[in-house]
């Protein structure tokens, strides 16, 4: 009997198509975040192209997409006349963010977005990450404590009843339909079931255990993959390691925990261990593993697939590839 492969799946850019969901996400929690400002209403929209997201999510370093936001948001604050901006670390809930926000004129930052084609590459490669004091005031502790850019994206992409279901308290800001329904397959249950057949199949994304879930059960691939470790396994060990050793760390992606849990289920049934992502740290977190992941960057949905390409190759991708039927003849040795 042929000796199984372990094939373990990121989630968004891989199996599901996030362009319209978690991505339109970040940009609308971007442009929602300065509501009420002065010149609000000369924002563009979308503020800015995907693929410019897409290059400064391929920078790496960010555990997730509420970090991408607040990212994105430090990078258009280093825009905006710090003069118009009242400086206070203590603000609390939404009352003091609403009354910050009508204190910002953002005319300048309003013409730079119409008027500059890559907007945010710009700004990274110019300001590089520094956070912003503004923003960060507005990014700390989670969703009803405080953290408002958190709060503003999970109400957008989970919409009303999600959002209301998952936090136990009431919309502010988007009373709508969530983004997540907008979501669409990237791969053929047919491929999915062909190589289920024959492997091990197991999922290792950055998402909340809840969002995993729900695309899962929501297009029915839960069937294909017995394991499943999401951003709640990282935090639940995160918050073991502390209580016992009192170290703080982020175990999520590049750390290659994930990967290496799973495979620490399956190691006497396997042979071969590969984790297909679409990002430089998906590709990092396979070369870290001690598990010996090959990292298989996929770059069907980057809307620069040459630049993302050569992102992937540096960080010391093994295999980079166009499609599934590419990743088929990889696990099969051909």
């Amino acid at each position: 009997m042929k000796a199984k492969q372990l094939i373990v799946f990121d989630m968004d850019g891989v199996i599901i198509d996030v362009s319209r969901s978690y991505r339109e996400t970040v940009r609308q929690t971007a442009r929602l975040f300065f509501k009420g400002a002065r010149a609000w209403e000369n924002l563009p929209d979308p503020l800015f192209p995907l693929a410019d997201l897409a290059r400064v999510k391929q920078s790496g370093g960010l555990n997730n997409d509420w970090d991408l936001t607040c990212l994105i948001l430090s990078l258009l604050f280093a825009v905006i006349k710090k003069s118009n901006r009242r400086e206070n670390e203590n603000r609390q809930g939404w009352t003091d963010y609403e009354n910050a926000i009508k204190d910002l004129d953002i005319t300048g930052l309003a013409e730079f977005l119409h008027t500059a084609t890559r907007p945010l590459t710009t700004l990274l490669e110019e300001k590089g990450k520094q956070p912003d004091a503004f923003v960060a005031s507005f990014y700390s502790g989670d969703v009803g404590s405080g953290n408002i850019i958190k709060q503003i994206f999970q109400e957008l992409y989970l919409g009303k009843a999600l959002f209301e279901k998952t936090y136990q308290m009431r919309v502010k800001v988007h009373p709508g339909e969530g983004y997540i329904n907008r979501e669409e397959l990237l791969i053929e249950k047919s491929m999915l079931e062909d190589l289920a057949k024959n492997n091990m199949m197991a999922i290792a994304t950055g998402r909340p255990e809840v969002e995993a879930y729900y695309a899962l059960n929501f297009f029915d691939l839960k069937k294909y993959f017995p394991i499943i470790y999401t951003l709640d396994d990282c935090i639940r060990e995160e918050q073991k390691i502390y209580k016992e050793e009192r170290v703080t760390l982020s175990l999520s992606k590049p750390n290659p925990f994930m990967l290496d849990a799973i495979a620490e289920n399956v190691k006497e049934d396997c042979t071969g261990f590969f984790y297909v992502g679409d990002m430089p740290d998906d590709m990092i977190a396979a070369s870290r593993s001690v598990s010996g992941f090959k990292g298989v960057g996929l770059l069907l949905s980057a809307p620069d697939r040459d630049g993302l390409k050569e992102d992937l190759i540096s960080v010391g991708a093994d295999y980079v590839i166009e499609n599934f039927e590419e990743l088929r003849r990889i696990i099969e040795g051909r």
